[in-house]
């Protein structure tokens, strides 16, 4: 399969990403990643703007095996370190960003007027769309 030409993010991202609220709870992050059937969820500040992303695996590790209540960690305390892309960012610049922060999914932004979240390119968005020897360097950067 090879790359479709000239494609942005905008054309290959999940539209649509759900925000937990930055003060929302573990346990309730947890419900909604069970319910949109994700395994990760951007978080949104109270002023609607991303301030990072939690995944299963960050509850699992920084919560449950630290024996930590699910119900008392917030979402914010868990937001780490942010990295997204611009919505008419090129497929190539989302992919040297996701393998240089060896990331699986990358929050989209539109840096237009609203600078807010409109999506999310994930593992599954590249692989509908680029080539399988692009895909192989990704998973081998980012699984490295």
């Amino acid at each position: 399969m090879a790359a479709k030409q000239n494609l942005t993010v905008r054309d290959v991202m999940t539209e649509g990403a759900q925000c937990i609220g930055e003060s929302q709870n573990m346990t309730d992050a947890s419900r909604m990643m069970r319910d949109l059937g994700v395994g990760s969820l951007p978080i949104c500040g109270e002023d609607d703007r991303l301030k990072g992303m939690i995944t299963d695996r960050d509850i699992v590790i920084k919560c449950c095996a630290e024996g930590k209540d699910l119900n008392q960690v917030r979402a914010g305390e868990l937001a780490g370190e942010l990295f997204w892309i611009d919505v008419d960012a090129s497929i190539s610049e989302a992919l040297d960003a996701m393998e240089q922060h060896q990331i699986k999914r990358i929050p989209v932004i539109d840096t237009g007027a609203s600078h807010r979240l409109v999506g999310i390119v994930t593992e599954h968005d590249l692989a509908r769309n680029i080539s399988d020897e692009m895909l192989a360097e990704f998973v081998e950067k980012v699984y490295a």
